[in-house]
């Protein structure tokens, strides 16, 4: 499989379907502990202002490209991606594909959206959830992190999808890929609430041509400014600087 750095991060040259098909080896092969990254340049620029967020990146079984900006970049590196690996279609790609195939668990979101989320995918493709968790905003304490591991290995799921932010739902995936017993763990971000509906999604043709940033910005500009407008104007410059090669990043 090839891949290319960005900005010191490894970004793996895969599309949807190859996703899938890894995620469905790992499951049968029997080993426990993989995690996927989903991730785009909100994930990379996080990864240059803190060094255990690039660690984990690169620790991660699988950093794919869910952004078009990642997609354009890894062009110039000539692998030659069409589409970007955008976290809410790779899950109900998945599942859609493999129905009641595998069972999953759902860690995250607000209250009550997780079980949402398992009525409705087991309503429109006989998904097999076996267990749902809101976690409270703070770190889990000793007793809950003990009584969640084990649920979730009495559930004992073929997936665990993990709809956190970045980079917290990364940094959870790599505290947790030892203590559960579960083949993968992908991080989906805001996954839970497009699914059910929370959150509105940008137009598939804003998706398609890298504009569901703005589609974002307007909707919740006071949370997102940041991401958008700082964090996105010090990626393209610095991106300018790698692929001019007038700075190495490690």
């Amino acid at each position: 499989m090839k891949s290319y750095q960005l900005l010191g991060v490894r970004v793996d040259g895969v599309q949807i379907p190859e996703v899938v098909g890894r995620i469905e080896e790992w499951i049968h092969d029997g080993k426990t502990g993989r995690f996927i990254a989903v991730t785009g340049m909100h994930g990379v620029m996080e990864a240059q202002q803190d060094a255990s967020v690039k660690a984990i990146l690169n620790a991660s079984d699988l950093v794919v490209p869910d952004g078009t900006p990642l997609v354009w970049v890894s062009r110039w590196y000539g692998l030659g991606l069409k589409r970007r690996v955008y976290g809410p279609e790779l899950m109900e790609t998945f599942f859609r594909e493999t129905r009641d195939r595998y069972t999953h668990f759902f860690y995250g979101s607000a209250p009550g959206a997780a079980d949402k989320l398992a009525r409705a995918f087991q309503e429109k493709f006989g998904a097999r959830v076996v267990g749902t968790y809101c976690p409270p905003f703070r770190p889990l304490n000793e007793d809950e992190e003990r009584e969640f591991s084990q649920t979730v290995n009495a559930a004992r799921p073929d997936v665990l999808w993990v709809g956190l932010s970045t980079p917290k739902q990364e940094r959870w995936m790599y505290q947790y890929r030892e203590k559960l017993a579960v083949p993968v763990m992908l991080g989906v971000g805001a996954a839970f609430d497009f699914h059910t509906g929370k959150v509105s999604q940008a137009p598939r043709w804003m998706r398609e041509h890298g504009l569901e940033w703005f589609f974002r910005l307007i909707s919740e500009p006071r949370r997102l400014w940041r991401r958008y407008l700082v964090l996105g104007s010090k990626f393209t410059w610095n991106v300018s600087l790698q692929l001019l090669k007038l700075k190495q990043f490690s």
